[in-house]
């Protein structure tokens, strides 16, 4: 079932939308407040946000920033739904990073129809990933490596979907500790290089050569899906 986070201050709307959003088979969690609304993505995972931009305590446009520069929420579908109609205001929408900008009043079908299209080309890859014989399933929460199931802890397998996710984009270990312990946490940064170590020596056929988590000297850990079947061909580790 997919998860779609409201932002959305008029009760009547939002009453509506929860209402068929329901009916229409998704899941729904929400707020009528901007203040709280990245936290509330954060901690619910949403596959999508519908985000009004005139909030009475925020601006929408200003939350879509903060979204996507998250690193746990960036990839998540923005759809805004707005009063404000000007032909500026849709490019500055969108410019911002937002996927789809609709006005109101609106049809509740068309609103539907719009968020099955971002979901459509999710389907295919929202399930597993797979790199260079290294296969992550998140409907199982397993990970293989040529075929052989590795043994990873939930802090294991959280990093590395993380890490997957997201090919080729360094993030710093601040940015791993946010995406995958969360702000209440009392680790350090340390912490970050042992869970890459630990990961390294279950994944990586050579730990001092390592392809799949590539280190970025001075900024932080990355990792890599241009990796040949054919380069990982060492002992699995469990």
């Amino acid at each position: 079932m997919k998860k779609i986070a409201l932002v959305e201050d008029d009760s009547d709307l939002y009453a509506l939308l929860k209402y068929n959003l329901e009916k229409e088979g998704f899941a729904l969690v929400g707020t009528q407040t901007g203040k709280g609304a990245i936290e509330l993505c954060r901690r619910e995972r949403p596959d999508l946000i519908l985000l009004d931009i005139m909030l009475p305590d925020s601006d929408g446009l200003d939350i879509c920033k903060g979204i996507r520069a998250h690193p746990e929420l960036a990839h998540i579908p923005v759809i805004f739904l707005t009063a404000r109609a000007s032909e500026t205001d849709r490019i500055v929408g969108l410019e911002l990073g937002a996927n789809d900008y609709i006005v109101k009043p609106f049809f509740i079908r068309e609103l539907i129809a719009r968020i099955k299209i971002q979901f459509r080309g999710q389907q295919n890859s929202s399930r597993s990933m797979k790199v260079g014989g290294l296969e992550l399933d998140r409907s199982s929460c397993r990970v293989r490596l040529h075929g052989s199931t590795l043994s990873l802890t939930a802090t294991e397998f959280r990093l590395l979907e993380f890490l997957m996710s997201r090919p080729g984009v360094v993030f710093s270990r601040e940015q791993l500790l946010d995406a995958v312990w969360g702000h209440d946490r009392a680790v350090t940064d340390r912490t970050v290089d042992v869970y890459i170590l630990r990961l390294r020596q279950k994944i990586e056929p050579d730990t001092q050569n390592p392809t799949f988590i590539r280190s970025v000297r001075g900024f932080g850990y990355s990792f890599n899906d241009n990796v040949a079947e054919q380069e990982h061909t060492g002992a699995v580790a469990s």
